[in-house]
């Protein structure tokens, strides 16, 4: 008696069936339960010294107040955006608003990130459930993204007390620095899935520092020679303070909109990024 035909086998034992009607796109990466991660992530907050979470708020209000108030009564006026002169004070403002989502974003996915992965051991016990690489990925980017739009939020409410915001365009810095963090966020993630001590964290820092001081945040790019001012440009935190600028003081052009697109494909570019490494660390 001849074996029965594939046509004539059930669905569920058609290998190529299966694949068609019964499997999900990406479904071995996105168990479509990022939420899970979110609600940990809040629930963990509240646990939690709320100083620590607020910490890195001060350090972009301190550069404000330090450079802004002291420093920009020598310096006066710059040119801004479109070549208008503007107070020091207004001019470094929104570049610290920057400064600040970076900071939240930053610190969210990379220390708190490198704590879970080396020594808690949290990702390797939620890969052991029905979440995927990508559930993980996208639970801990918005985790840092709400860090970031805590910071924003409160920098802005700091511009707005010192009447540093005269556009009406300057309301869409806030989701702007929601933009800004998501795109920090998920390449920062990524990147400390490679780092295995605390000795190799310390690259983060050294990275980080000289990207706010040389990215046009307290003096304008010109001041650096031109093969300087290329390579300050190819960097994410110079996209996001001349978008901040220019939301800031209402000048939209359509670097405006290459700016934004930066950091979008730089969000899109993270989580891929992020989902594959997550993979390959735990999905072997």
């Amino acid at each position: 008696m001849s074996a029965p035909s594939q046509d004539r086998l059930p669905a569920t034992e058609q290998p190529h069936l299966r694949l068609q009607s019964g499997e999900r796109p990406l479904a071995a990466l996105y168990g479509r339960n990022a939420r899970s991660v979110i609600e940990r992530g809040f629930k963990v907050i509240a646990r939690q010294n709320w100083a620590v979470l607020v910490s890195g708020f001060f350090e972009p209000v301190l550069y404000l107040l330090a450079m802004g108030l002291g420093l920009g009564t020598l310096v006066g006026e710059v040119a801004g955006p479109g070549g208008a002169p503007i107070a020091y004070t207004a001019y470094i403002a929104p570049a610290l608003l920057a400064t600040s989502a970076m900071n939240g974003a930053i610190y969210d996915s990379t220390w708190n990130v490198f704590f879970k992965l080396r020594f808690a051991r949290v990702y390797q016990a939620m890969l052991q459930t029905s979440l995927g690489p990508m559930d993980v990925a996208i639970g801990e980017i918005f985790m840092a993204l709400f860090r970031g739009f805590l910071y924003a939020c409160g920098f802005m409410v700091v511009m707005l007390v010192m009447g540093l915001v005269t556009s009406p365009w300057a309301i869409l810095m806030v989701p702007v620095a929601l933009l800004i963090a998501v795109g920090f966020a998920s390449i920062g993630m990524a990147v400390t899935s490679y780092l295995k001590s605390f000795q190799q964290m310390d690259v983060i820092n050294f990275v980080m520092l000289p990207m706010f001081l040389f990215s046009a945040t307290l003096y304008p790019i010109e001041v650096f020679p031109e093969a300087i001012q290329w390579f300050i440009k190819a960097m994410p935190l110079w996209h996001g303070v001349e978008l901040m600028r220019h939301l800031a003081v209402g000048f939209l052009s359509a670097a405006t909109i290459g700016h934004a697109l930066y950091f979008v494909a730089m969000t899109v570019f993270g989580v891929w990024f992020t989902t594959i490494r997550l993979r390959a660390l735990f999905l072997r």
